[in-house]
């Protein structure tokens, strides 16, 4: 688990302000405190401010005073945001009034204080859906710059020292995209890649995969990911990448040597392209159970500024985790686009 530890400190020395809308909820306030404490991140909890005071005292929570909280039903920016929802919403007919209902709810509350600049990333779904999580970052935040497409990555932390980079590889979309076009899959690549780069601190070695190596079937499934592999080439020329490729092609050398020969990944690929949602999310459950592997996430990609989702079982330390994913990502995010 060295790599976690290494995100950790990565986050600790560029510290994000990150925004946990649940502010009221156990696990999150406990998880929270521990942020806190190990100063990880600086955080925006958002909840009735009464409430966490009082329930950080039943659970012995002494550093969440250091937090930034904020009453979503009072605050002195209300109608500032409720004026920035109504004009990015405009166009979808919002009106004032709407617009200053909705600034009520923590997760739009959280995506407009991260639109105006107050804060750089959030993190939710304790308590929330998937969609309820997405839908204010998408309608507020939106994509980043020549992406369309969100998904979701899944850092493997492998029992297996000679795959990916010492065991470790980013598999994407295993989260939000059934069926990507092949525009949408390039789209998954590249940004893939940059959550290989931003969250587990690898140089990203990307390989698009498939049932076939270099034309050794035919089919339209084939075509589509040779397809995203030219346009991923587009988007970044730098990106090392590869495709079509079947798995052992991708993660073994003496494979990749037979079958892909002259392949820039040498059998040496770090980050797994799945052709569509069912093979990602199948093969990262596979890899995490036969194979009991660490799987850290999903981290949601795509969005201009991070907004992760949990699993509404997460543990604290699922929390933890994923408050130090969502700052390396928002330190990323910024390097990007100062670039």
């Amino acid at each position: 688990m060295e790599l976690v530890q290494q995100l950790i400190s990565r986050a600790k020395a560029d510290r994000q302000r990150i925004v946990l809308p649940e502010g009221t909820e156990e696990r999150t306030l406990k998880a929270a405190n521990q942020i806190l404490t190990d100063e990880v991140a600086d955080l925006i909890l958002i909840g009735n401010p009464a409430l966490i005071e009082e329930n950080a005292k039943k659970w012995g929570l002494g550093n969440i005073n250091k937090a930034t909280i904020v009453d979503p039903e009072n605050h002195p920016k209300m109608e500032e945001y409720a004026e920035l929802l109504c004009e990015l919403r405009k166009k979808k007919g919002m009106t004032i009034e709407q617009a200053r209902e909705l600034v009520k709810n923590p997760l739009y509350l959280g995506c407009l204080i991260i639109k105006s600049g107050d804060a750089d990333g959030q993190l939710a779904g304790a308590q929330n859906t998937t969609g309820d999580v997405l839908r204010p970052a998408l309608q507020i935040i939106k994509t980043s710059p020549g992406i369309t497409c969100v998904s979701g990555a899944m850092l493997l932390l492998t029992i297996a020292p000679e795959c990916g980079d010492n065991g470790v590889l980013v598999m994407g979309d295993v989260a939000v995209t059934p069926a990507p076009d092949a525009n949408q899959l390039a789209q998954i690549a590249v940004c893939t890649a940059r959550t290989a780069k931003a969250v587990a601190g690898i140089e990203p070695r990307v390989a698009m995969l498939s049932f076939s190596t270099k034309g050794s079937a035919k089919h339209e499934a084939v075509d589509k990911v040779v397809e995203a592999f030219n346009i991923a080439k587009e988007m970044d020329p730098e990106l090392v990448i590869d495709g079509e490729l079947q798995a052992d092609a991708a993660l073994v050398p003496s494979v990749a040597n037979s079958k892909a020969p002259g392949s820039p990944l040498a059998g040496k690929a770090n980050v797994l392209v799945a052709p569509n949602l069912e093979v990602g999310n199948i093969g990262y459950k596979l890899v995490q159970r036969l194979g009991h592997a660490t799987a850290i996430g999903p981290i949601l990609q795509g969005i201009a500024r991070p907004v992760n989702d949990l699993s509404r079982g997460c543990s604290i330390e699922d929390i933890y985790m994923m408050v130090a994913v969502t700052a390396c990502q928002a330190s990323a995010a910024k390097a990007l686009e100062n670039k």
